[in-house]
């Protein structure tokens, strides 16, 4: 490679850097949120304190907030799925495409698979029944093994996080506006990862719930 050719190269990594810091990050982490609904707080953030990573992005569903709720409420690798992309996270079995009622009960506290195994979770941490739910995960790194981070000091490498679903009449239609807050350490390891794979892969994964979420309720009307 030529000098020039070299500096060309490096030229053009550094405008794609420009590029994703300025246009593509700040796109990805509030997609279809209003200023307003990424600004202000909302239910759960404050269990995350000190957080050192956030997204907020929203949708419109075409319907109210007490057909929504049932999608929400069964939620799970070990009940109706997430409603994403099913060969990523949860292991290739289909997600519910109808109201199961044995997976209506939802309380604070209750774990949900986060992965098919069952050997990770998250746990309800706030229910407003048709109005929020938040959903917490302690994890340690690199293992992916739950722990408990009210009982003692956290890990030295780990990983909190709430990922909260908030909905709010629109007319006929429901604004769902979901909510991601986390806090991880070593951050000089934790936060190129966020860059590099966890924020691009909840972009990925969260548009395709909002589609799936979209054309559930699309077929029930």
């Amino acid at each position: 490679m030529t000098p020039a050719s070299k500096a060309r190269a490096v030229a053009s990594a550094a405008v794609t850097l420009v590029l994703h810091g300025q246009v593509m990050r700040p796109m990805m982490l509030t997609w279809g949120a209003t200023r307003e609904e990424a600004a202000r707080s909302c239910p759960g953030d404050e269990l995350i304190p000190d957080a050192d990573s956030s997204s907020t992005m929203a949708t419109t569903l075409p319907a109210p907030p007490s057909e929504v709720w049932p999608w929400l409420a069964q939620m799970g690798c070990d009940r109706g799925g997430w409603y994403s992309w099913d060969r990523l996270d949860n292991g290739g079995r289909p997600s519910a495409d109808r109201i199961v009622p044995q997976w209506q009960g939802l309380e604070p506290g209750q774990r949900l698979a986060s992965v098919p195994s069952g050997r990770a979770w998250f746990t309800v941490a706030v229910l407003v029944p048709e109005r929020t739910l938040v959903l917490r995960a302690d994890t340690r790194l690199p293992s992916g093994s739950p722990f408990d981070a009210f009982h003692g000091p956290p890990p030295v490498s780990f990983v909190s996080s709430v990922w909260g679903f908030h909905l709010e009449p629109a007319g006929a239609d429901t604004r769902l506006v979901v909510r991601t807050h986390g806090r991880s350490r070593p951050r000089v390891l934790t936060r190129p990862i966020d860059l590099l794979f966890w924020e691009p892969a909840h972009f990925i994964m969260q548009t395709r719930q909002f589609h799936n979420l979209r054309a559930r309720l699309a077929r029930a009307a």
